[in-house]
């Protein structure tokens, strides 16, 4: 029986579950695109009370660079301290969980009016995700503004280490700049 911490900023909402063997024990989320700092700690300490956490699953986008950096930055961090596993999945395909159908496409805010998305074909991604203008994605049904599936988030198979950043960071060091 594995007790796992997931953890997901992906998206404008801060969602963090205790699941073991694919029961929800616990779970809760905060809404805002700029609040994961102070929400995701918060969330965690209500969350593990008189648990014994095995293992954190995170989702690692893709999504905005300090949302990402601060649930990913996190997972790790707790993982460490404990000295337990720390899986990272694609958050898009939590979010397919949810979809029943054949053929779709999901989407998140990407902000800067773009949207993150991929696309699925027998509820599996079909390429790697990517970020356009709304315009710019179609060929199945849309699927928007859903949130991760905490429970599928955890059940997926992948080990991302690596964030899905889409964009290139908008800081440039002073040295890069032209």
């Amino acid at each position: 029986m594995t007790i796992t911490l997931a953890i997901d900023t992906s998206t404008s909402r801060t969602s963090v579950a205790i699941i073991e063997d694919g029961s929800i024990l616990w779970s809760g989320h905060r809404d805002g695109a700029t609040e994961h700092g102070p929400a995701l700690p918060s969330l965690v300490q209500e969350g593990i009370k008189g648990f014994a956490i095995d293992e954190v699953v995170v989702g690692m986008g893709p999504g905005p660079f300090t949302g990402l950096r601060v649930g990913i930055a996190f997972a790790q961090s707790f993982a460490l301290a404990r000295g337990i596993l720390v899986r990272g999945v694609c958050s898009l395909d939590a979010i397919a969980a949810q979809v029943d159908e054949k053929d779709f496409i999901v989407t998140v805010d990407a902000r800067r009016k773009e949207v993150y998305w991929a696309r699925y074909k027998d509820g599996v991604r079909v390429g790697e995700p990517a970020v356009s203008f709304p315009a710019d994605v179609s060929g199945a049904p849309i699927h928007p503004d859903l949130y991760p599936d905490m429970k599928a988030l955890v059940a997926l198979t992948g080990n991302i280490i690596e964030p899905m950043y889409l964009r290139r960071p908008d800081a440039v060091a002073t040295a890069d700049r032209k």
